[in-house]
């Protein structure tokens, strides 16, 4: 996609408590180098820059998306913006980490993608993935915004694995978020709102952390997976 059409990518930026736990969960696993495939505007790219890292390359092919990534990360000299789909070769010395988020459900060949990140990576490296789950969540608003897909969690290890992975952790995000996403996008087809993501990130998200850091769910509205490379 070199067009970003919509503004739900605008909306969901503001959900920086969301963005931070995902960013959290996949700390352990980012090395010094990293590569952020489709980066957007750079909400997640400066909370991965927070983190104990060397290098930072977000790659982002959207044109109309890709100068506010520019505009974001312009102040961190560890960081280079791409204006392009992810290639290895752009990383002839290898990355620690490359880290989807939100990102493999818009791509057409899933499994050939997950390959691109295994030649990009150095021995034990991670692919970090993270992606909506539950196909009965399949909504007007995922189809608006170019999502191909949702997953199982059974279904991306299996996938991850084929690609030459190692499954080191794999569990469902979010479990609050399945109902409520549900009933305004599944059976309502509502837009993404502004003041709802607001809300959810500054009263809801905190909560469910703690409880999901306590007991892992049985079902979310996501998949958060790390694989190593073999």
């Amino acid at each position: 996609m070199t067009h970003y059409p919509g503004r739900e990518m605008e909306t969901m930026s503001i959900a920086v408590n969301y963005h931070r736990w995902i960013v959290d969960e996949f700390e352990p696993y980012l090395g010094a180098a990293i590569a952020e495939v489709g980066a957007g505007s750079g909400s997640v790219s400066v909370l991965l820059l927070e983190k104990r890292i060397e290098r930072l390359l977000a790659f982002e092919p959207s044109h109309n998306i890709y100068p506010l990534l520019e505009r974001a990360l312009s102040s961190d000299g560890r960081a280079t913006t791409i204006n392009d789909v992810f290639n290895p070769g752009y990383t002839p010395d290898g990355v620690d980490s490359v880290v989807y988020i939100n990102v493999l459900e818009h791509v057409e060949d899933d499994r050939a993608e997950l390959g691109k990140a295994r030649d990009a990576l150095r021995p034990n490296g991670h692919v970090l993935v993270f992606v909506p789950a539950l196909s009965c969540l399949y909504s007007d608003l995922d189809r608006r915004i170019g999502h191909l897909r949702r997953y199982r969690k059974s279904k991306l290890e299996a996938l991850v694995r084929q690609a030459g992975f190692a499954v080191v952790k794999a569990r469902y995000f979010d479990m609050a978020g399945v109902v409520p996403w549900y009933v305004n996008f599944v059976l309502l087809r509502r837009s993404l709102g502004t003041g709802s993501v607001s809300l959810y990130d500054k009263l809801a998200v905190p909560l469910i952390r703690a409880i999901e850091r306590a007991v892992p769910p049985p079902l979310g509205k996501n998949v958060l997976l790390v694989g190593r490379r073999f």
